[in-house]
């Protein structure tokens, strides 16, 4: 039993001084774990800072972002609307051009003058799809080329020029590719 009594003795004294070792480290470690702590708190509170100024800067980047959107959309819009009109206007030219061919040429079949205004509607489609500035211009070109050709024919018998019987310059122009 005096072994027993010897080994619970020795287990004791030897926790003991584990847990004396431990005290002695804390107290001699104090100030260091004092100050790291401190320092700790100190990051967290910068790092807690630092996130806050990102947060309000983000959000007022996000609110310039949208009122940018914002102010580019309402221009889209405008532009779009814009773009409808023209596009009713120029619709509406050649919805004239037709009724002028038609009024200056009354023997012409209707299907001639729906031909001619098909096409400056197609000239016109051409027109307005195209992506590329060049493109677009070389279009309109033809367009207005065509248009002025219809207006030109469409004039000639009101001017007293009878003998055409058709108009040539645009029947011409519908000819080429």
């Amino acid at each position: 039993m005096n072994t027993f009594k010897d080994w619970v003795f020795t287990l004791v004294n030897l926790f003991q001084s584990v847990k004396d070792e431990n005290l002695r480290w804390q107290t001699a470690n104090h100030d260091q774990q004092a100050k790291l702590k401190h320092a700790q708190q100190l990051a967290e509170k910068n790092l807690a800072g630092e996130l806050k100024k990102k947060s309000v800067q983000l959000e007022h980047d996000i609110a310039l972002l949208r009122a940018k959107n914002d102010a580019e959309l309402a221009m889209l819009k405008t532009k779009c609307k814009q773009d409808i009109e023209d596009y009713k206007q120029y619709l509406a030219a050649l919805d004239q051009l037709k009724l002028s061919i038609q009024t200056s040429y009354t023997h012409l079949p209707e299907a001639v003058a729906f031909t001619i205004h098909h096409h400056a509607k197609h000239l016109l489609n051409n027109m307005w799809e195209a992506d590329d500035f060049e493109e677009k211009m070389h279009c309109e070109m033809r367009l207005i080329n065509f248009m002025t050709a219809v207006h030109d024919d469409a004039c000639l018998p009101l001017e007293g020029d009878r003998c055409k019987k058709l108009p040539e310059k645009t029947l011409e122009l519908l000819q080429q590719p």
